[in-house]
């Protein structure tokens, strides 16, 4: 009877917490190449992005995350027969590294919270891919369970982190070209 509602509140936090991983990569990119401003422009930026970013991660992300984390716990006591499935073992292997990358992405949040820029905004271009891949491993998991062909998926999986690096390089050139692209 409850199932329904939890996967509908499971998917609604899965929503909303790939929406904060896929935007506090940006505003990371946004703070680092703030730091390559003459001041005060700078200091003005910095402090904008750290409030916006500050906003994201503990008012939506960070929530998110956990009342996903909750629901998906209580799926899983509901349909307990999905753990012996082995479709979902490779999901939670992905969950696993999704908040793995979310621990990551807390860390470099502190980072820029204290004025530490460790790394370049190409950097943070391609770091903000990896939320977007992991997605698509879930969801073409999800969907297909166990009619999931393994090679075909894992090529395909390969290809679009491809074209994600292609479509990186290429906005690179095209903002060299043009910087208020």
């Amino acid at each position: 009877m409850l199932y329904p509602y939890i996967k509908s509140l499971h998917l609604i936090f899965v929503v909303t917490w790939f929406a904060g991983l896929f935007y506090i990569p940006r505003l990371f990119i946004y703070h680092i190449e703030a730091w390559q401003k003459p001041s005060p422009d700078k200091e003005i930026l910095s402090d904008q992005l750290k409030l916006m970013t500050k906003r994201l991660w503990y008012i939506i992300t960070w929530p998110s995350a956990i009342l996903c984390t909750v629901f998906a716990i209580w799926l899983l006591v509901l349909m307990p027969g999905w753990l012996n499935q082995s479709w979902m073992h490779i999901k939670l292997a992905f969950v696993g590294l999704l908040i793995v990358y979310h621990l990551k992405c807390h860390q470099i949040f502190k980072q820029l919270q204290r004025d530490e820029v460790k790394y370049t905004s190409r950097f943070m271009r391609i770091w903000n891919e990896v939320a977007t891949l992991v997605l698509f491993a879930v969801v073409f998991l999800v969907v297909l369970k166990n009619a999931f062909n393994w090679i075909y998926g894992t090529v395909g999986i390969l290809v679009l982190a491809i074209l994600l690096m292609l479509g990186i390089r290429l906005y690179k050139r095209i903002r060299d070209k043009n910087p208020n692209a």
